[in-house]
């Protein structure tokens, strides 16, 4: 594929948000590595997949389309595992779709969950600029920070699997803070797959700046233990602190030991040894494990929500095991009313 070309307005998954737009888009037959601008094509034969689009919405990529992305890893607890296979992709071979953000690689495992993202396609080579030079996201990361850390609030948001509610405590908190008055919050997904929808959640319940591992030059955190992926976290941080905000809101995808969230809790604890730490669980005992992982780490959880809180009698054996309260922060509109205030009395 060495000299051919895509239309500019081909398209693209979100992984590659931060890519500008090029006006001319060159293939070059070679193995895409982590990060790299790649082509993709979706055989003819082929089902239609479903992936997120730069802006957030649900994009249909039909048979025959080309698109780009980036080779990644995934190692999730509940959809898809999936890797870059040593060496990169091959130009011609074909591959999976392991994320709706729009990473590829080689599929490891599967769970039975319906994906819409999930499908064979054709790698046809990396993406160059006009001049023949490579495009890989790292190249368009935010600065490096050269303004020293503020002293400022840190939220940290864990969960004991996915889907167990992070997200939902994370805007709890956002709508918390702004009800304390505070105007300018930054809100961080520091680990996992990267997500526009979820950044945009974010900021419509009041962040003033949104990021993930992308605004960082890396398509996921995975997989676990990963080189250099403290650098990566030290230049997250120190750029997310240095910002003018009243507070940091920072949710880690997964559970305690994927994506990498021990290698972040540990920079985070040598900036801010006690953060305010929402955890959000799919039972009691789970609960109970994390606080006592937690607790080994030094860090002391404040508030328990998520699944273990859905009846009264749940959320009471939470917090006997734990000694942590524990709030349901999803509900009906009085029900969470009555949660946010009991939310901001744990959080003050």
């Amino acid at each position: 594929m060495t000299g051919e070309s895509l239309p500019a307005n081909v398209k693209r998954t979100s992984v590659l948000r931060r890519l500008p737009p090029l006006e001319q888009i060159r293939l070059c037959a070679e193995r895409g590595g982590e990060g790299d601008v790649c082509a993709f094509e979706l055989p003819l034969d082929a089902f239609p997949l479903t992936v997120e689009a730069p802006t957030g919405r649900v994009m249909a990529i039909v048979p025959g389309d080309a698109f780009l992305a980036t080779p990644g890893h995934r190692q999730s607890t509940r959809w898809v595992d999936g890797k870059i296979p040593a060496g990169g992709l091959i130009p011609g071979e074909q591959y999976w779709v392991l994320a709706d953000c729009g990473l590829v690689g080689e599929l490891v495992g599967n769970s039975p969950s319906e994906k819409g993202h999930l499908g064979r396609v054709k790698y046809l080579g990396r993406a160059c600029n006009a001049s023949g030079g490579s495009l890989n996201i790292r190249q368009f990361a935010v600065p490096k920070s050269s303004e020293p850390a503020r002293n400022m609030p840190v939220y940290l948001l864990l969960g004991t699997s996915g889907d167990a509610g992070k997200t939902t405590a994370a805007l709890a908190v956002l709508r918390t803070l702004r009800m304390q008055g505070h105007a300018t919050v930054t809100a961080l997904k520091a680990t996992g797959s990267p997500s526009v929808g979820e950044i945009s959640r974010y900021r419509d319940f009041g962040a003033a700046h949104g990021f993930d591992c992308v605004d960082f030059g890396l398509p996921a955190t995975d997989p676990s233990g990963r080189e250099g992926i403290d650098e990566v976290f030290d230049r997250m941080l120190d750029y997310c602190l240095s910002l003018p905000a009243d507070a940091l809101v920072a949710e880690c995808g997964g559970d305690l030991y994927g994506a990498n969230v021990p290698a972040f809790l540990k920079c985070l604890r040598a900036r801010c040894p006690d953060p305010k730490i929402v955890l959000a669980a799919s039972d009691a005992l789970g609960a109970l494990g994390a606080t006592r992982v937690l607790a080994e780490m030094g860090l002391a959880i404040s508030l328990i929500t998520g699944p273990c809180t859905d009846t009264p009698t749940f959320r009471e054996r939470t917090e006997a095991l734990c000694g942590v309260p524990a709030i349901n922060l999803l509900g009906s509109p009085d029900q969470g009313a009555q949660s946010y205030m009991s939310g901001i009395a744990v959080l003050e």
